[in-house]
């Protein structure tokens, strides 16, 4: 992924107005993010923690969505699977993260959801650049460039559906 600017993320959000925009908490240390190794930009809000954003390249553009996570939180024993990675957590380390559906439909109510590390950390997941804490990922035969391909993909799959 290409280094993105404050404004540039800013500017980038489809489900949620200008203002809202204009408001919402952003990365510091986007200088120094491993964008080399990044499919997508997330972070969690620090102030609000039932909220998180992802901006992510499609077609040639930038595309910004405010997400929301559930208030409950799971039990040790509970693990789930990222959608995007294919990465297992125990506990609160996948979240179902929803988000209002652009334009006219958004405005109506409409969203969509996916599940996906709390930590919005899949890409350097796949790549073997943060280690996991106590979860795990299985031993695939796809090479790495192979899942990269995949996540986007599916990265790619969940925000056209904040089109439709």
């Amino acid at each position: 992924m290409r280094s993105l600017t404050e404004q540039a993320v800013r500017d980038s959000f489809v489900n949620c107005s200008r203002g809202e925009a204009k408001r919402l908490a952003t990365p510091r240390d986007l200088d120094e993010r491993p964008w080399d190794d990044l499919d997508f930009l997330g972070w969690r809000d620090p102030g609000a923690p039932d909220r998180s954003y992802l901006v992510s390249e499609r077609d040639g553009d930038l595309v910004g969505v405010a997400l929301r996570l559930p208030s409950s939180r799971r039990g040790l024993l509970h693990r789930s699977m990222c959608s995007l990675c294919l990465t297992t957590h125990p506990g609160d380390g996948v979240s179902l993260m929803t988000a209002r559906k652009a334009g006219a439909a958004g405005r109506e109510g409409n969203s969509v959801g996916i599940y996906i590390c709390a930590d919005l950390s899949c890409s350097l997941y796949v790549r073997g650049k943060k280690p996991l804490r106590t979860g795990s990922r299985f031993e695939e035969t796809l090479t790495t460039e192979q899942q990269i391909t995949r996540t986007v993909g599916r990265l790619s799959a969940f925000l056209t559906k904040l089109y439709d």
